[in-house]
């Protein structure tokens, strides 16, 4: 048994260590080169653009914009008429109408006549009686008086603010981008508000849209080069769109809410994707795909509503025909595939 154990097992080591090697050695150096093997599976890229065929469809472009509920700043009631302050008929938190008076203002008159001649030509002339009108300033809004700032006694200018009334109503307003402007060229048909936390969703009262009076243009941020680009459609453009809040609605400033702006509906119209057409509003172009082995044939189109991914198409195609997926060599959006390299 010792003898096994001596000469046996080491010899059927030895053995099972010179197959291994010897067939690590055919695997490496004698093997079939697979690129022989025309069964053999070869690398390959499919570098067909993708296709989309126009087809009709229905387009509602209705455009969600967030904004605040906030109470509506106040009116600015200002003086008529030089002079000075005779009378104020009211003090802060009087509530006023319009035409409700505020101050009296009394000013010089100048005289209208000539003097009456005096006896003595050498007499100095007869000092003039001061001859006073008075004006009465009367609110410009209705709601309750927050501030009056000037005194009896007080000489004023015309333009001068001579009290300011909160009109005690609430509204809401939304910032719109480069985006949502684009989609509200046409006239807004209507709008429903949604106050979080508030009532059911209501009709917009008084719907507005387009830049405040008293906003001031800011000088823009120096761009940073190592920042990622930036979708132009998502940049702010100043204007906003604002609501009133309709009378007995319950609702408090500072509650977040958004305004669904309706801006028209299209049924049964030619309809590509967005991402199809260079071009956002009014003309485009698209890319028309012919014959196999032809190039796409750059054609242009008029272009109707759009709800951020589709856009109808009133002129230009037909439906069935076929066009590029994505504008050749355009840049992908932020955060998106679109667009490929040609």
């Amino acid at each position: 048994m010792s003898a096994v154990r001596g000469y046996v097992f080491p010899a059927i080591r030895i053995l099972l260590w010179g197959l291994i090697a010897v067939s690590l050695m055919w695997l490496a150096f004698f093997r079939v080169d697979p690129a022989s093997d025309e069964g053999s599976a070869q690398p390959s890229a499919d570098v067909t653009p993708p296709l989309v065929t126009v087809a009709r469809g229905d387009i509602s472009n209705t455009v969600s914009l967030s904004g605040q509920v906030a109470a509506d700043p106040a009116v600015d009631v200002k003086v008529t008429q030089a002079g000075e302050i005779s009378v104020l008929f009211l003090r802060p938190g009087a509530s006023v109408a319009v035409g409700t008076p505020i101050a009296e203002v009394r000013y010089e008159r100048e005289p209208t006549g000539t003097p009456p001649e005096s006896a003595d030509p050498d007499a100095p002339p007869a000092p003039e009686t001061p001859s006073y009108r008075y004006v009465t300033i009367t609110s410009t809004a209705a709601g309750t008086l927050s501030t009056v700032p000037v005194l009896v006694k007080q000489l004023v200018a015309v333009g001068d603010v001579l009290a300011t009334v909160s009109p005690g109503t609430l509204s809401v307003s939304a910032p719109l981008t480069q985006g949502d402007q684009l989609r509200l060229l046409a006239a807004p048909t209507a709008a429903t508000v949604a106050v979080q936390g508030g009532p059911a969703p209501f009709a917009c009262s008084a719907l507005a849209i387009g830049v405040p009076e008293n906003d001031t243009p800011s000088d823009p941020a120096p761009p940073d080069p190592y920042a990622p680009p930036l979708d132009p459609n998502t940049q702010p453009t100043g204007a906003i769109a604002r609501c009133s809040i309709p009378p007995g609605t319950v609702v408090v400033a500072g509650l977040s809410a958004t305004i669904d702006v309706e801006a028209g509906l299209a049924a049964g119209v030619l309809v590509v994707p967005v991402t199809a057409v260079e071009g956002a509003v009014a003309t485009g172009n698209v890319w028309v795909v012919g014959a196999e082995g032809t190039e796409p044939v750059l054609t242009e189109v008029v272009l109707g509503l759009t709800d951020g991914f589709m856009v109808e198409i009133k002129e230009g195609l037909t439906e069935g025909v076929q066009i590029l997926e994505f504008v050749p060599n355009s840049e992908p959006l932020p955060g998106t595939d679109f667009g490929y390299g040609g």
